[in-house]
């Protein structure tokens, strides 16, 4: 129980000691009651993650290994932040591991009859059919964009000029902003450029189309996406401690990790050009900004959680129908994505990555799911998530069979 009385300790400090008022926060659900001295018995995996963290200079990560719905394993190693070792309980950015909740929101909006992934995105007839925007578009392919498209990394959004979720600093300038654009500045901005290729007939990777799909559910629903989600999506899934995340350390939720950059990494401009110089992970790119794109916190647990409520299995209630879990995992052969998923078929793999954090979904064949994510940047970047999947395949194999025998989701 120490991990937890530590990690209760320092909610209570910080929340004292916050510069500024903010509303009374409460760890609720599986994160307010899961230790590390729950999960035992495989003595050779933790020495394994152990091992993978020094090879790989990580400062601190969490696992968690669910079976048929059931969480088998949940224990966090190393440090979450200075002095504080690092528990199941913490919460981390998972990057674009958040795509799969966004995805999920429009299953669940489709569900509803309140859109269809054939909808067009632009234009007088499309979901974001606000006339600013329709007067901004330049390239009249835009107005084929489907739901679908934006889903499927297929709508012609190009990056050719740089990610435009993290090259705030050059949008400013070449657009002579005086502040960081907000969501609706930056669609704005970016439909007056052409598209890449025709919408459906190519594809490339577009964090620009996820925070569009945020804005296709605050446009539909009449709500703040956050708020949206948590309410329809995440609490009716058992997840109760899934936030957006804030730029700064300093506005960092209580239980929050720290993230860390390797210690020969130079500081960065901060992204809204303020003339100040930052660590990489807290001011480099406005990671809250980067809303269904990338931009949620969660605990390994409750993100095991929240797959056990997509996935099709009887154990945990799922949110969706299995018509939706079937559509967002079906291996067409025409696809090189799934719906919010980066691999389906047999396999179903989402990963993401930030500065200061990395992490993976591996639902494997058997139904098996394993869960990884770290607070420590590597100077391979994406390319490290090539890295956690050699890994995690490894200590499926290895460890599948000695895993206990329990459901943790029980004590919720």
């Amino acid at each position: 129980m120490r991990n937890f009385f530590l990690l209760t300790a320092l909610v209570l400090l910080l929340a004292g000691c916050s510069g500024k008022s903010r509303a009374p926060y409460r760890i609720e659900g599986i994160n307010s009651v899961i230790t590390n001295e729950m999960s035992t018995g495989a003595d050779k995996l933790d020495r394994d993650m152990k091992t993978f963290m020094q090879r790989w200079w990580i400062k601190g990560l969490s696992l968690s290994v669910m079976r048929g719905d059931s969480l088998l394993y949940a224990k966090g190693y190393g440090k979450a932040d200075e002095d504080v070792p690092m528990s199941a309980a913490h919460i981390m950015r998972i990057a674009s591991v958040s795509k799969l909740i966004t995805a999920a929101g429009i299953m669940k909006l489709q569900e509803q009859g309140k859109l269809k992934l054939s909808d067009k995105v632009f234009g007088p007839s499309g979901i974001l059919n606000d006339a600013v925007y329709t007067a901004a578009i330049k390239d009249k392919n835009y107005f084929k964009i489907t739901v679908e498209d934006l889903l499927r990394h297929e709508s012609g959004l190009s990056i050719r000029r740089g990610d435009p979720m993290f090259t705030t600093r050059d949008i400013m300038y070449i657009y002579r902003l005086k502040e960081a654009p907000d969501h609706e500045t930056l669609t704005r901005l970016m439909l007056t450029r052409p598209l890449g290729y025709q919408p459906g007939k190519s594809r490339q990777y577009n964090n620009f189309g996820y925070m569009l799909l945020g804005m296709i559910i605050e446009k539909v629903t009449g709500q703040d996406y956050e708020k949206w989600t948590r309410k329809e999506i995440l609490e009716p899934a058992g997840c109760l401690d899934m936030h957006l995340a804030n730029t700064y350390y300093k506005d960092k939720y209580p239980n929050e990790v720290r993230y860390y950059m390797q210690d020969n990494d130079p500081l960065v401009p901060e992204f809204n050009n303020s003339g100040d110089s930052v660590v990489r992970c807290y001011g480099g790119s406005d990671v809250r900004a980067l809303g269904g794109a990338g931009a949620w916190v969660a605990s390994t647990p409750e993100l095991a959680r929240f797959v056990a409520a997509i996935d099709g299995n009887p154990g945990v209630k799922d949110i969706l129908s299995i018509k939706s879990v079937r559509a967002m995992t079906v291996d067409t052969g025409e696809h090189k994505y799934g719906l919010g998923w980066n691999d389906v078929g047999d396999t179903w793999i989402r990963t993401g990555s930030l500065a200061g954090t990395n992490a993976i979904v591996y639902r494997f064949p058997d139904g098996e799911c394993w869960i990884l994510v770290s607070n420590t940047h590597n100077w391979k970047g994406p390319r490290f998530s090539t890295r956690v999947k050699e890994f995690i395949r490894q200590c499926h194999d290895r460890y599948s069979a000695v895993l206990p025998k329990q459901d943790l989701f029980s004590l919720i």
